[in-house]
């Protein structure tokens, strides 16, 4: 009798085990479907209802999608969540910076799966995929499109992921078209950075954004001559490189936004011609840096309308 029970007892714990899929050991349960990854391949619930996210581009996935993470990183503990994700992703769960995520927080939230990138956080795979099933996309940025659709396959959205992609593509093209002929217009992103000034090329998010819509850069911004064209250090001497038709301005954090403040008061930046023209504005570092999806993509293209318009149709 006690050798039955024990292995009615090992079977029933080798059942509990597949029962979890993949890597990682989510409660998760029901029809699951496997996701190749950064970090190989995931078996993953079809439908999770507790997802934790990483970085700040797999939250932007999830609202597109009209999903909300039990539990995310943020990019620092000042700035809390992205606030134009809207009031419900301000009561989502902090579990650590995009640097540095808090494992047992993590945890103790019991998530069904975990989203994140092997490019910040490949040496916490193996900790969290104990965890829950967990899909990490491989880089940031340049290839947000791709990061997206398998973030959304990942959830079980994938078809859903696919009509908002187009979706945004044929917007973005029709905000180009309004502009008349948007190659035309030469467009600067300018951010500040609490130790540097950057400006950004053609591989960055607002970068490809303003790809999709038509737009020209600044030759300078095209960084030909680098192999990361996501963006490059500019220095407040050269800061007339910055010029263009119309120069967009980004600050990331307190301390940035004030050397945003002195530089673009002093005698350089007033000699840009798009400064003189009325051409600059500062926009939301949350959208064009850091959001790095389609729902702040299409926030970008409503700047883009409201600041553009009128230029194209002078």
């Amino acid at each position: 009798m006690r050798l039955v029970k024990g292995l009615a007892v090992a079977a029933a714990a080798a059942l509990a085990l597949s029962a979890c899929g993949g890597s990682g050991g989510s409660s998760a349960s029901g029809a699951t479907h496997v996701v190749k990854h950064a970090m190989g391949e995931t078996k993953v619930s079809d439908h999770p209802k507790k997802i934790v996210v990483l970085d700040t581009d797999k939250l932007d996935t999830l609202a597109t999608l009209g999903l909300t993470p039990v539990g995310a990183t943020v990019p620092d503990q000042q700035a809390g969540m992205p606030k134009y994700l809207g009031d419900g992703f301000g009561k989502v769960k902090s579990v650590g910076t995009t640097q540095q995520p808090d494992v047992e927080a993590i945890a103790a939230l019991k998530p069904d799966l975990i989203l994140g990138s092997k490019f910040r956080m490949e040496k916490y795979y193996a900790q969290l995929s104990k965890i829950a099933p967990t899909v990490f996309t491989d880089k940031v940025g340049v290839t947000w499109k791709q990061n997206f659709l398998l973030d959304a396959e990942a959830v079980g959205e994938k078809a859903e992921g696919q009509q908002k992609l187009k979706a945004y593509e044929d917007r973005a093209a029709q905000v180009g078209r309004s502009f008349g002929d948007p190659a035309k217009l030469k467009v600067s992103v300018i951010r500040f950075m609490p130790d540097e000034i950057r400006q950004y090329g053609p591989d960055s998010f607002s970068g490809i954004v303003l790809h999709d819509a038509g737009l020209s850069r600044p030759d300078a911004q095209l960084l030909k001559d680098k192999s990361d064209k996501r963006f490059a250090p500019l220095s407040p001497e050269r800061i007339d490189q910055a010029d263009g038709d119309f120069v967009f301005v980004a600050a990331y954090g307190a301390k940035a936004a004030n050397e945003q403040a002195k530089v673009t008061a002093g005698p350089l930046w007033q000699r840009l011609g798009a400064v003189k023209a009325g051409h600059a504005q500062v926009v939301d570092d949350e959208i064009w840096m850091t959001g790095i999806g389609p729902t702040a993509a299409n926030k970008i293209l409503d700047d883009l309308t409201k600041y553009l318009g009128p230029l194209a149709k002078k």
